[in-house]
């Protein structure tokens, strides 16, 4: 017998409380796309060019071969601006950082960044500033900074010299386990977080709000950080989640983030989700 009190509004309120307590700050879930294990896992970016747009996913069945067999076996989340886009690798030596490059035109080059001596290897995600100059990059672990290249094809032109280090998002909280990050404007950037721990904001998996003293360039500037609350970690299996990468869409503001599931619902249910203010 149903006890006194209880109404099927009751029952769809508290199955919905989930959803409802993984709100983001500012944000709400308009729909989502089932995101492949093989080629979706990593990070996706908006790609417009002669008013066309495409949806560029990365994974590790997309890394190229002629990569692959010369050590590039992690690739990140993709980033793009006015018509470029580039793709982060990483190797499992201290051999550097690549960035795979496409132009406006459709032309690919290759580009290598020689690690500082205090840079981590990890190279998580590529982020194009608005005006396409510079090219915004993150690490692994536990960090207090962005770092920032000049952008490979556009302010450094000659894919057989170095891309060197030009200067840093100094951050004001520090952050963890960086998967992707995305300017909003010249002055601001959204980043996902596969924080396992919480500690740092008081939640796990957070999307973080970076708000810059200045746009990025040949000098150092500082970033505000905010945790806008948890990401959605909704799936039919329990255990670890995994948060990837993300994209912003400025022509219709929309936001994508990437979260992939546990277990052997990594196939299933991963989800691309999509936001808007």
């Amino acid at each position: 017998m149903r006890k006194p009190g209880i109404s099927l509004v009751a029952v769809l309120a508290a199955l919905l409380l989930p959803t409802q307590a993984q709100a983001v700050t500012g944000w709400h879930v308009v729909g989502s796309d089932n995101a492949r294990p093989l080629d979706e896992s990593q990070g996706l970016a908006t790609v417009t060019r002669d008013g066309s747009t495409q949806y560029r996913y990365t994974g590790v069945g997309t890394i190229p071969s002629d990569l692959l067999v010369r050590g590039w076996n992690h690739v990140g989340d993709p980033g793009a601006s006015q018509g470029w886009y580039v793709e982060p690798y990483q190797r499992d030596d201290r051999g550097g950082k690549l960035y795979r490059v496409q132009s406006p035109s459709g032309t690919w080059s290759n580009y290598t960044h020689a690690l500082e001596s205090w840079e981590a290897n990890n190279n998580s995600f590529a982020a194009v500033s608005p005006d396409a100059r510079w090219l915004v990059t993150g690490e692994w672990g536990t960090m207090d900074r962005l770092l920032v290249l000049p952008m490979p094809g556009v302010a450094a032109t000659d894919p057989s010299k170095n891309l060197p280090y030009a200067a840093a998002v100094r951050l004001d909280h520090q952050v963890r386990d960086v998967q992707g990050c995305d300017f909003v404007n010249a002055t601001q950037l959204l980043c996902s977080s596969d924080d396992p721990d919480g500690s740092l904001f008081g939640t796990t998996k957070p999307l973080l709000q970076v708000d810059l003293s200045a746009p990025v360039g040949s000098g150092d500037v500082t970033g505000h950080v905010t945790s806008l609350g948890q990401l959605p970690l909704q799936s039919s299996c329990s255990g670890s989640f995994e948060v990837e990468g993300l994209d912003y869409y400025e022509p219709d503001g929309t936001l994508r983030v990437v979260v992939m599931s546990p277990g052997v619902c990594v196939g299933i249910d991963s989800k691309t989700y999509r936001f808007r203010r």
